[in-house]
């Protein structure tokens, strides 16, 4: 048995279950599917700032040099940053990183030369995982052509927004082991921003910009509090994922930051997974909003489809932040092209913009979009099989013990099972359960129209959760 697996963005795992053989075949494996595509050339290698990414990374630029294809380093940097310069190149890549996932842990992000994998490619790789059988990793030995691919990432978008787009502004950036802390700084700065340095770590930090960790709540509110900010912003661990918060140090959620971005890009399709807020559909702005299963991949064919039909400008994002940008936009004569994986940086500059175009500080376009008040939160170290079980028990398996779990919530009157298990409940209130793709982890999303209500329901289900999960008796879950 062994913790990798693919998940809902890339292979992930035990740390002590990657280094040595298994980083090396995976990769290998990558490279045999890339072959079989008829792709030859140059791989790009990046990775983020964790202690073992350095040391995983040597070991995929050796399988690389190995399969017969040209290792390419790019260093230490963002997600995003990497498939730009990849997809520019016409080259496939492999990104070293367990993005927000405990230090313990790390991953593998594979690249196709024009985006990101799909779950046919993972069933692909994890084949030729097999057949290699591959039992030990060679010495590292192979060398790799040095690349720059933060400059092109820095153009793309001072090109884009302007020098003038944030002048004026003075943004917090939450630093703290982001693979883009600094390329945040110079980015805002390049937009006319003042950006103002925060938090700095020298160990990794797990920020999760779906589970923030008090203490980064109670960091930002400490630095608005300490100075004039119109804004805070950061990352998750490989920067594909963003934080926003207003001037008071309260941060945005995510799928918020995601609708802000489409409003701000003109997009007349959004597409977004079932986890995502459900006021989306009631607010009007966007033409079509297509719901997805949990993860890139399924949002990237979502786009596709919307495209396909004759959309305009598509935008996908997740309730973590992550926007990807299925179509070109054009705006005062600049362009920004396409760019199909999660993206850290659009969404904190298309907010800040926003903000800026308008007149208006983050705080009241946030309130003004309607949403439902909404929290998400893990609980860790449970088991899949755990969860899965729980969520059929909710499901169909027990319909009297789900009964008597929401009775004082006026029962459930629906279900969605596209992933996991997102039950609307009889006030009005949502529910949604579901296992990580990355971690052993239940993820557990809240809605409800008021502040209170959603925080009393979170709180509920927190503790009725680890009983429910370990002693499946006929009481009510509260």
């Amino acid at each position: 048995m062994t913790s990798l697996k693919f998940g809902t963005s890339g292979l992930r795992g035990l740390v002590t279950e990657l280094l040595g053989m298994p980083a090396y075949a995976w990769t290998r494996a990558f490279c045999e599917v890339m072959r079989e595509g008829g792709v030859t050339g140059p791989v790009m290698v990046g990775r983020d700032l964790r202690a073992s990414s350095p040391e995983i990374a040597a070991l995929c630029i050796q399988a690389i040099a190995d399969a017969g294809f040209a290792p390419v380093d790019c260093g230490a940097v963002p997600t995003p940053a990497l498939a730009l310069a990849a997809m520019a190149a016409g080259a496939p890549a492999v990104m070293v990183t367990g993005s927000h996932i405990p230090e313990d842990r790390n991953g593998l992000k594979f690249y196709r030369p024009d985006g990101e994998i799909n779950k046919g490619d993972e069933a692909r790789i994890s084949a030729w995982q097999a057949r290699l059988a591959i039992t030990e990793a060679p010495a590292v030995t192979a060398r790799a052509t040095a690349h720059d691919a933060l400059t092109p990432y820095l153009d793309r978008y001072a090109a884009f927004f302007g020098p003038d787009a944030l002048k004026g502004m003075t943004v917090g950036v939450y630093q703290h082991s982001s693979v883009g802390r600094d390329v945040m700084c110079d980015v805002l700065r390049a937009a006319g921003a003042t950006p103002v340095p925060l938090g700095r770590a020298s160990s990794f930090i797990p920020v999760d910009t779906e589970a923030l960790r008090p203490e980064d709540n109670a960091l930002a509110r400490q630095w608005a509090g300490e100075q004039k900010l119109d804004a805070i912003v950061s990352t998750d661990g490989d920067a594909d994922r963003p934080l926003v918060s207003d001037a008071s140090g309260a941060f945005l959620r995510g799928d918020l930051v995601g609708a802000l971005t489409a409003t701000a890009l003109g997009a007349d399709v959004i597409v977004t997974p079932v986890t995502s807020n459900s006021a989306l559909e009631k607010l009007g702005q966007f033409r079509q909003v297509l719901r997805t299963k949990v993860g890139s991949p399924y949002v990237i064919a979502g786009m596709a489809e919307a495209k396909a039909a004759g959309a305009a400008i598509v935008v996908g994002f997740e309730a973590n932040g992550g926007v990807l940008l299925g179509s070109d936009v054009q705006r005062g004569g600049r362009s920004l092209p396409a760019l199909s994986t999660r993206d850290a940086m659009l969404p904190i500059l298309a907010c800040l913009d926003l903000a800026a175009r308008r007149g208006r500080p983050l705080a009241e376009l946030a309130n003004e979009a309607g949403f439902y008040c909404a929290l998400s939160d893990r609980l860790q170290n449970v088991p899949q099989e755990k969860t899965a079980a729980l969520i059929a028990r909710l499901d169909d398996d027990d319909p009297a013990f789900r009964d008597a779990a929401f009775a004082s919530r006026g029962g459930v009157v629906a279900r969605d099972r596209r992933d996991g298990l997102r039950m609307t409940l009889g006030d009005g209130s949502t529910l949604h359960l579901r296992a990580s793709g990355n971690a052993p982890e239940l993820r557990v999303y809240v809605e409800a129209e008021s502040g209170e209500v959603v925080k009393t329901l979170l709180r509920e289900v927190f503790s009725a959760l680890p009983r429910s999960l370990v002693r499946f008796d006929a009481e009510s879950m509260w």
